[in-house]
């Protein structure tokens, strides 16, 4: 027999991050079971998780992100990334971007085309309503009353106008919505706040039911590894020796770098790959860890004259005290700023059906994250490819779970990646040289006008290149006769029992978009396969 130090559940749910917040508020709300949230990091209660420009201060900061590293890049030269993930009640929620994004329609249509009966569009889009308070009210595309608040920013820039005005003019139509299921278009993001507040799960999702009695959440409570009975998977060791059973199903909420690491620590995964590392093959599953995709953004520096950004607001003291004043007053201005306020969905090229990169653009520019604003006026336009064809993996190096697992994203592995890396470049150049930009625009500081060939613009998106933090699909979602997925299209570990994953390492491909409202999506839909079973 195991030790129980946690007590016995029905439910375990591993991650309080955005996944398992939403499925502990659902799971919950039937007072005859009882639920148990872990989470390895943290209380929510720092006051930058709320300032939405905290996430300057919440990022590579171990109160609240497990400050990963990827290994070093080749398709990056050589360069190794930080990637952030959310170690904190409301995971990534409380450290994110906050722009709500669903993808597009035909992302979740190819997903039920691959064999996954149940995550068409029409099927996932009432769970994206089901948890929404939109600003705008309910709609057919659009839900009111739910948890999950969505608000349209409280800010603009000439600057973000005028780079709008200058796609309209090389065809990339305004829009005022991009979930509507067709995202193509120019606007401002949708964020996840509430008047001018970062807006988490944990707020949206917890808060309401803390004084269920049924429902229990620890913190400072990091998984060590999955406990079984045969096939059967009936718990949780913890790191620091305590452990948690349960009676129905263990869920795994820990995200797409955690829960394939969980899993391999836990002996699941692929056998060549755990060899080495002191842990036992329990489980043959090859696609534990395999399938990672991310978005890859390239950060694209220009700079302007006869307009104003956030460089020259920051670089006085006037200025600062300016947007401190707006914030306190009025909780309007710079600090209610998520990263990137403005975007766009376009095509790199007209062979494909529907928009394939999409652009985070900022009225500011840095070399690099956690470097100073220039010292002179300009803006990032950023653009990223929403569905590379390059796929890296998740390895566990180590049984020990203080060391991190090993993260090889591969980027621009592909001749399709690095195709669609070198027309972004041009595409941006297209819409820069449009006539409502082209008048404030007087020198492309990266990659540089002078680099043209494409060999060139290859090894700059090399250069530029760094994750929008978008990691997805490394316990991937198929039917059973799909040798590497990890999960059936219920969510269900395969060849096992008691034991099923809901969160982005499900999604067989990546959404287009940012991806922490399909990741609570998907766990929507988890509760009801998980209540529709009991």
């Amino acid at each position: 027999m195991v030790a129980v130090d946690l007590g016995e559940f029905d439910y375990v749910i591993i991650g309080a991050g955005s996944a398992g917040c939403v499925l502990a508020n659902r799971l919950s709300a039937d007072p005859s079971v009882r639920v148990c949230l872990l989470e390895a990091g943290g209380r929510d209660n720092w006051i930058w998780i709320h300032i939405p420009i905290g996430y300057l201060y919440t990022q590579n900061n171990p109160r609240t992100d497990w400050c990963f590293k990827t290994e070093p890049e080749p398709g990056l030269n050589g360069r190794s990334l930080n990637y952030p993930r959310g170690r904190v009640l409301g995971g990534c929620s409380a450290i994110n971007g906050m722009i709500y994004m669903r993808g597009q329609a035909a992302d979740y249509d190819h997903w039920r085309q691959l064999g996954n009966v149940g995550w068409g569009w029409d099927d996932v889009l009432p769970c994206f309503t089901r948890m929404e308070d939109f600003v705008g009210g309910s709609s057919e595309l659009h839900g009111a009353g739910g948890e999950w608040r969505v608000e349209n920013p409280r800010i603009s820039w000439p600057i973000l106008d005028a780079f709008r005005e200058a796609c309209a003019q090389v065809g990339i139509p305004k829009t005022d919505d991009f979930n509507t299921g067709d995202n193509e278009g120019c606007g401002y993001f949708q964020v996840n706040q509430k008047k001018g507040v970062r807006w988490t799960a944990a707020k949206a999702f917890l808060r309401p039911v803390l004084k269920r009695p049924n429902l229990r959440i620890v913190t400072e409570a990091e998984a060590r590894h999955l406990l079984f009975d045969g096939r059967r998977c009936i718990g949780v060791a913890l790191v620091d020796g305590r452990s948690v059973r349960a009676r129905r199903e263990v869920i795994s909420c820990a995200g797409a770098v955690m829960s394939p690491a969980l899993l391999q620590r836990s002996g699941i995964g692929r056998g060549d790959w755990l060899a080495g590392t002191g842990i036992e093959l329990r489980h043959d599953l090859p696609g534990v860890g395999a399938n990672l995709q991310d978005h890859l953004q390239l950060r694209l520096v220009y700079r302007v004259q006869g307009i104003g950004t956030l460089n020259e607001r920051v670089g006085s003291m006037f200025g600062k005290g300016r947007m401190g004043l707006e914030y306190l007053l009025f909780r309007k201005g710079p600090l209610t700023m998520a990263p990137s306020q403005l975007g766009a969905f376009t095509r790199s090229d007209p062979r494909f059906a529907t928009p394939n990169i999409e652009y985070h653009v900022q009225p500011l520019s840095l070399d690099k994250f956690g470097d100073p604003l220039h010292p002179f006026p300009a803006f990032t336009a950023s653009v990223c490819n929403l569905r590379p064809t390059s796929r890296g993996e998740v390895r566990v190096t180590s049984a020990d779970p203080r060391a991190h697992p090993a993260i090889r994203p591969n980027y621009l592995a592909t001749d399709e990646d690095r195709q669609v890396a070198v027309e972004s470049i041009r595409v941006t150049r297209r819409i820069c040289a449009a006539p409502a930009l082209a008048r404030y625009v007087t020198e492309e500081l990266r990659p540089g006008s002078m680099v043209q060939d494409e060999a060139g613009l290859v090894r700059a998106a090399g250069d530029l290149g760094t994750t929008i933090f978008h990691p997805a699909g490394t316990c991937r979602m198929g039917p059973a006769d799909d040798r590497g997925a990890v999960v059936s299209p219920r969510l269900q570990v395969h060849g096992l029992e008691g034991l099923r994953i809901a969160d982005a390492s499900v999604m067989p491909t990546i959404t287009s978009g940012n991806t922490n409202s399909p990741s609570m999506m998907i766990a929507e839909k988890a509760a009801h396969l998980i209540l529709g079973s009991a």
